[in-house]
């Protein structure tokens, strides 16, 4: 059941997503990590709590990152690890990894783009030795990536994170698949699985290591996560049903959003970063739908394929409003299964269910 990670134990074969504007963060992190699973803080805008954030967006951002990262260790208390998720497509995205690494952060997980150069900013802080973990959807990906690594820094990653079509959050599926999805027809995530373990194969005989992957995406139970894991998976991430615990990081007016919501709510939407992604049908959501959404007025620099000035919504701010509750204006993710969240619960009556589902499946 544990798993070894870059010589570390994680316990509990549980990964906590990374969900971002301000939904993961430490107390949220920390609280999964000191029941024994990975706990992860979402980089994305993670200062905007902070008293100078719009005065000093880039300073407050690195400046919580760092006290997250400490904070969520100090809750762990050496039981699990704690990861941060840094997208690729974030202009802060190498000055969060370092942050992070000198922090002492545990893993650095990067979706949302091709983290080529991941070994490399890594080894700019060599005190660190967190583990290095791409998120992929597909074989194809996870070769294309082990192959720069292999060639560039002579490395594999330390696990890596495969995200089917029915995840949360942006997607690393065309428009038309994410629909095709959200209609009941994904692509098996026992495929892509098979997909992803047989790219590694000679990445794991050449570095004589295990390639550890995590499934994501669609994960309902652990009874499913047993179930995958029979099929080669090391274990399963699960973010959305974290969202309705007393932990979370996100106000009472997400956690409430998401508890009333109902299958039909959901959606995809198209961000400006230009990737699909899953969402509640909020009443944004139907503005930039029917091309009533006014134009941002301003842009914070924090996304690399954002197009200034042309984007139909502030996708930054849109998830700051989802973060405070605002239903009116926020962008508020979610998985595919969210209409099964029905209570409010804690982290540790989360994590026991899914390991009860997964112990009554063996």
């Amino acid at each position: 059941m544990a798993v070894t990670i870059r010589g570390k134990t994680l316990p509990l074969p549980i990964l906590q997503g990374g969900m971002g504007i301000g939904i993961s963060l430490d107390r949220l992190a920390g609280a999964v990590a000191a029941c024994g699973g990975m706990g992860t803080i979402s980089t994305a805008d993670c200062g905007m709590d902070e008293p100078d954030f719009e005065s000093d967006q880039k300073g407050a951002n690195l400046r919580a990152l760092a006290r997250q990262v400490r904070h969520a260790k100090e809750q762990a208390k050496g039981k699990g690890l704690v990861a941060i998720n840094a997208m690729v497509a974030t202009v802060q995205y190498a000055d969060s990894i370092r942050t992070a690494l000198r922090a002492g952060v545990d893993a650095v997980v990067c979706g949302a783009g091709l983290p080529r150069d991941l070994p490399a900013i890594a080894r700019s802080v060599p005190e660190s030795d967190a583990a290095l973990a791409p998120v992929v959807s597909s074989g194809r990906a996870a070769s294309l990536i082990c192959k720069l690594w292999d060639r560039n820094y002579q490395t594999a990653p330390d696990f890596v994170l495969l995200e089917g079509p029915l995840a949360g959050g942006h997607l690393g599926f065309s428009k038309e698949e994410a629909r095709e999805a959200q209609a009941g027809h994904p692509r098996p995530l026992s495929e892509l699985l098979h997909e992803v373990l047989e790219a590694l194969a000679p990445f794991k005989d050449k570095y004589q290591r295990d390639i550890p992957v995590f499934v994501a995406g669609g994960v309902k139970n652990g009874a499913e996560m047993a179930r995958y894991m029979k099929e080669g998976a090391a274990g399963a991430q699960f973010a959305t049903r974290f969202i309705a615990t007393q932990e979370c990081d996100a106000s009472d007016g997400y956690k409430q959003a998401l508890l009333d919501a109902k299958q039909e709510d959901i959606t995809i939407v198209q961000s400006p970063v230009g990737l699909p992604g899953r969402a509640l049908r909020s009443p944004l959501v139907q503005r930039v739908e029917a091309g009533t959404q006014p134009a941002p007025r301003r842009c914070d620099d924090c996304l690399v394929p954002c197009p200034r000035g042309k984007a139909p919504y502030c996708i930054s701010r849109a998830l700051m409003a989802a973060r405070r509750g605002d239903w009116e204006n926020g962008l508020f993710f979610c998985g595919a299964g969210a209409g099964d969240v029905r209570k409010l619960s804690t982290v540790r009556e989360q994590m026991d269910q899914i390991m009860n589902e997964w112990r009554t499946a063996q």
